[in-house]
Formats: C-alpha cells, sequence, structure tokens
C-alpha cells in the first residue's frame, strides 16, 4: 500500500497538497521551497485575485531545473474561475461564451504551468451560491471535453453545497473525482458533503484547516491528544484529516511547518481519538 499517495483512474494523488492561495510575490519561492520540503502536490487556481499561476509554474520549473522532481513526480491542479469571483485581471474573454472561457483559461493555465497536461482541473465553485444554472453546465461540459481530450486528468468542483454536489454527481458525464471545501470544525468538518464523497468514490480536499478552526484547535482535548503523540495541534488536525478520508491543504509559508506538517504521514490516531476531533464543535 502507498502511504504517501492515492490511485484515482491511473493519476498518483499525493495525500497532501502545498495550497498557493494568497503567496503575491513570494509564490515562486514559496512553491519551489515546498517542493524541496518533499510537498509532491501543489494547489492553484488561474485567479490573479488570490493567486500567481504564472509565479506558481516559475517555482514547478525552478524545482525541476535544480533536480528535485522531474514533471511526472508533481500532482498540479488548478482552476476555472468564473467573472464574479475574479478581479479585473481576467483570464479570458468576458464577452465569450462560458465554454470558451473554460478553454481560454485552461490554455493560459497550462502556459503559465509550463505544461502540457493539468491532473487535476476543478470548478472554482458554481457561479451561485445555491443551485446550479446553465452556466455551472456549460463550463463543465467544457471541462469534460478537456478531459476527452488527455489534457485533464480528474475532474472536480470547489466551495459546493450538498445540494450542488449531488446535482453534479447525478448530471456529470465524466465523474467528479475532488471536492475542494472551507472546512469548519463548527460545522461537524463538512460532514454531510464528506459523507456524500465517500459513499459516491469523491475524494474530498479540506482547506483552512486551521485558520478557520481557531477556537475549536484552542480546546484542551486535543492538546492532550497532542501530547499523546508528541506532536503539534496542527500535526493532530492534519492527521485527523487524513483518518476520516480527507486530502488537507497547507499554506504555510515557513519551511519547518512544511517538513512538520508532511510528518503526519508517520503516525496515527487511535479511533477514538478520531471520534473526539469529530464532535469538536459539540
Amino acid at each position: 500500500m502507498d502511504l504517501q499517495n492515492l490511485l484515482i483512474d491511473g493519476v498518483r494523488v499525493p495525500r497532501f497538497l502545498y495550497g498557493t492561495a494568497w503567496k503575491k510575490q513570494e509564490t515562486q519561492r514559496l512553491t519551489e521551497l515546498a517542493i524541496r520540503q518533499g510537498f509532491r502536490g501543489i494547489d492553484t487556481a488561474n485567479q490573479l485575485r488570490h493567486y500567481d499561476e504564472a509565479e506558481v509554474g516559475r517555482g514547478v520549473a525552478a524545482a525541476i531545473e535544480a533536480g528535485l522532481v522531474n514533471r511526472e513526480d508533481l500532482f498540479l491542479q488548478t482552476k476555472f474561475t468564473f467573472v464574479n469571483g475574479q478581479d479585473h485581471r481576467l483570464p479570458y474573454d468576458p464577452a465569450a461564451p462560458v465554454g470558451v472561457q473554460v478553454q481560454q483559461s485552461f490554455a493560459n493555465s497550462l502556459d503559465h504551468l509550463g505544461v502540457e497536461v493539468i491532473d487535476s482541473f476543478v470548478l472554482h465553485g458554481p457561479s451561485r451560491r445555491f443551485g446550479l444554472v446553465e452556466e455551472d453546465w456549460e463550463a463543465w461540459r467544457a471541462m469534460e471535453k478537456l478531459h476527452d481530450d488527455g489534457r485533464a486528468r480528474l475532474l472536480g468542483v470547489s466551495n459546493v453545497g450538498l445540494d450542488q454536489l449531488q446535482a453534479f454527481h447525478r448530471e456529470a458525464r465524466v465523474p467528479l473525482r475532488f471536492v475542494q471545501n472551507r472546512c469548519y470544525a463548527e460545522r461537524g468538518w463538512d460532514r454531510d458533503v464528506r459523507g456524500f464523497c465517500a459513499a459516491n468514490g469523491i475524494v474530498y480536499q479540506g482547506f483552512s484547516l486551521l485558520t478557520a478552526n481557531r477556537n475549536a484547535l484552542a480546546r484542551p482535548e486535543i492538546a492532550r491528544i497532542a501530547s499523546r503523540h508528541d506532536r503539534t495541534v496542527e500535526q493532530v488536525v492534519f492527521r485527523f484529516a487524513m483518518e476520516v478520508g480527507m486530502i488537507p491543504l497547507t499554506g504555510t509559508t515557513d519551511a519547518h511547518h512544511m517538513a512538520e506538517d508532511l510528518e503526519v504521514l508517520q503516525f496515527q490516531l487511535t479511533p477514538g481519538e478520531v471520534e473526539r476531533i469529530e464532535r469538536l464543535a459539540g
């Protein structure tokens, strides 16, 4: 059994991803640093409002040039973002049909990342908070075409509610392989969405596991669990995420913390500890 990766439709998917949001001018350096520290999964988006995808590509290129990795060693995930999630620096023609916007954004991403194939292409949230509308399906059908062409190996959706996820699962021709959501302890760690994913062959990616849960992580119980394993609270949270079937994302900018984060692959929580963390908000 490969403890470092999942195998999904023939694609090796690391069990821990490095997220590049909000890194701004530090994006290239931190992407290369994350790879140097051992991360092999990099998450980005073609959305200059929160990401600098081109700088991610430069970081990847620098890591490859330095001999740290080959392209085949890396899992690269990016996203298509609707106009309402962008600022004025759009990666496509806003007057074009949504399907064309997806194609333009994807071509732009290939150029930014310096690759011919994207390992995971994610719809960066439906266009509305509730329900799905025609433009969501236009985007998804264009993503399916990219998958058919072999240029996007796996597809997913982020920032999605349970009703929207159920609709995608029911109507999509190419099945979703990933859901990426912000994960709040006070909401049961997104339990309903996670449960649907687990029952339907979809892998849940959790982000903001630390920043969205500061109050819950200050509870004495989680400190006791961390002390029992001689680990940090942060390591326990990331290990918990893995134990319940998530791929966690970290966005740390500290090399020591990057190394600590990856050490969560080296220990396990007991079922009782997992259950107590599941009920942190209770």
